[in-house]
C-alpha cells in the first residue's frame, strides 16, 4: 500500500486489543489536528480494518502485528509516533522505517529521549498528552481532558437497538467474572423487563452460551467486529468487565457497567462523568494478563451490579414471564 500522491505520512503504531485500539482514537484525533496535510497511517492488527471508514482522524491501517515488523514502509514517511508503550521494542521498529520525525515517550531506563511517562495517567490522557508535546496541535485542540467519546461513528450494519448486553468474556482469567454471576445479572436483568442479549467473540463462544443458556436469553457469538460495535453503539445498556466492549461502549456514550479487578479505573475507566458505573474493591496490583479471576473482582456481589444497572436504566415490567 502506498500512499496518497504528494501528501506526506504520520504513522502510528499501536498494535494491540479492541480496547487499545479505541482508547488510542483521541491522540489519533490529535495527531490529524497537528498533521491536517498528511495521510495519518495506524499500524494495527488487520481484523480493525473495517473500523477505518468509521474514523475521520485515520485515512488508512498498515496491517501490523504486536512487536513485529512493518512492512511495507510507507512512502514519504515523514513522522512515526510510538503509541504502543514505552520501551525499546516498539521505538526499534518505527526507527527500522527511517522516518523523518519519531516520537515516542522516553522509557524508564533513560535510554529513549522523549516526554516522561507518568505510571497512572488515564491511557487516554496518556497518549493525548504525548501528541500535545511533541506536535503543534491548535490551541482549541491541546487543553482539557481528552475521553475516548465520539471518535468513531456508528456503523450502518442494521443491527438491532436498545438491547441489554452481557459481555462476559475479557482477554484474561484474572478480568472473568465467574460465568455463574453474569448469567445470574442477565436472568435477573431479563425478569425487571431488559431486552438481554449475551454476547462473545469467536474464543468466548462456549462462555457465552453457558451464560445465555443459564439466563434463558439469546446469545450472539457470530458477529463480525462491525455487528458487535453497531450491536453496542446501539444498546440500551452495556455490562462486562475491563474488556474492548467498555470502551466501546464509552466512545458511543452507552450506559454500562463495568467490573473492574486487578487494573485500576483509573487508568483503564469509562469518562469520568459519562452514564458508566464503575466497581471495583482493588487497589491496582493484581495481574491483568493472570489465569484465574482476580479476587479484587471476585468481590463484586451480584447484587451490586444489578444495583449500578437501576441507577442507569431502570427496569421495565417484563410483558412475559
Amino acid at each position: 500500500m502506498s500512499a496518497a500522491p504528494g501528501r506526506p505520512v504520520a504513522l502510528a503504531l499501536r498494535a494491540l486489543g479492541l480496547g487499545d485500539f479505541v482508547t488510542g482514537l483521541p491522540a489519533l484525533g490529535l495527531l490529524k489536528a497537528a498533521l491536517p496535510d498528511h495521510e495519518v497511517v495506524l499500524a494495527a492488527p488487520a481484523a480493525f480494518a473495517p473500523l477505518v471508514p468509521l474514523i475521520p482522524a485515520l485515512d488508512r491501517l498498515l496491517p501490523a502485528a504486536e512487536l513485529a515488523p512493518i512492512v511495507p514502509v510507507p512512502d514519504r514517511l515523514d513522522v512515526a509516533i510510538d503509541l504502543h508503550g514505552n520501551g525499546p521494542a516498539s521505538r526499534r521498529l518505527l526507527s527500522a522505517l527511517r522516518p523523518r520525525r519519531l516520537f515516542g515517550f522516553a522509557d524508564p531506563a533513560g535510554t529513549l529521549p522523549g516526554p516522561a511517562w507518568h505510571a497512572g495517567e488515564h491511557e487516554v490522557s496518556r497518549w493525548c498528552r504525548l501528541v500535545r508535546e511533541v506536535l503543534p496541535v491548535p490551541d482549541g485542540k491541546a487543553t482539557g481532558t481528552p475521553q475516548a467519546v465520539h471518535c468513531m461513528r456508528l456503523p450502518p450494519t442494521g443491527m438491532p437497538e436498545a438491547r441489554t448486553v452481557v459481555h462476559p468474556g475479557a482477554a484474561a482469567g484474572s478480568r472473568r467474572w465467574p460465568a455463574d454471576r453474569f448469567a445470574a445479572v442477565a436472568a435477573a436483568l431479563r425478569r425487571q423487563g431488559h431486552p438481554v442479549v449475551v454476547t462473545g467473540g469467536p474464543a468466548e463462544r462456549e462462555l457465552a452460551r453457558t451464560v445465555a443458556n443459564a439466563a434463558g436469553v439469546p446469545v450472539l457469538t457470530n458477529l463480525t467486529l462491525l455487528e458487535l460495535v453497531s450491536l453496542v453503539g446501539r444498546a440500551r445498556l452495556v455490562v462486562c468487565g475491563d474488556t474492548g466492549v467498555a470502551h466501546v461502549a464509552s466512545n458511543y456514550g452507552i450506559p454500562s457497567v463495568v467490573l473492574f479487578g486487578p487494573v485500576s479505573p483509573v487508568i483503564w475507566g469509562p469518562p469520568a462523568g459519562g452514564p458508566h458505573r464503575v466497581l471495583w474493591h482493588g487497589d491496582g496490583t493484581g495481574d491483568p494478563h493472570g489465569w484465574q479471576a482476580d479476587p479484587a473482582l471476585l468481590a463484586i456481589t451480584v447484587a451490586e451490579v444489578l444495583a449500578a444497572a437501576g441507577e442507569l436504566v431502570p427496569g421495565e415490567p417484563a410483558l412475559s414471564g
